[in-house]
């Protein structure tokens, strides 16, 4: 079996938020005129918005990464603290900002709970 370490994981997931992040700007600038505004079609800001939380699941540990998703599906529904207002920036930008925030809140959740839990 060809494991990866917790350490590499973390680094390669982190590189690919980025990558993704900027590939998901150029994407949604690219299809707006086509397609409109925050297409539902575009799903690359919902893959890295989930991706930022699980930054703090421990490997293999199925229940934070459960929890990463729903605390991140919660923030990009109800959309508090801000994320709301990061939809309205332009174009691939407003699109990725939102969810990346969500990710964000819900990575400092996490953190949080693995602090508290020990």
């Amino acid at each position: 079996s060809c494991a990866v370490s917790p350490t590499l994981l973390f680094i390669i997931t982190a590189l690919l938020v980025i990558l993704f992040t900027f590939a998901g700007i150029r994407s949604a600038n690219a299809v707006e005129p086509i397609w409109g505004e925050d297409p539902s079609r575009v799903v690359v800001d919902e893959m890295v918005g989930v991706w930022i939380p699980l930054l703090a699941a421990p490997a293999g540990n199925l229940w934070y990464a459960l929890a990463a998703f729903t605390l991140f599906r919660l923030f990009d529904i109800f959309k508090p603290l801000g994320i709301r207002k990061m939809e309205s920036l332009e174009g691939g930008v407003g699109v990725m900002m939102d969810d990346i925030l969500a990710g964000i809140y819900s990575l400092i959740l996490l953190i949080g709970a693995r602090w508290l839990i020990g």
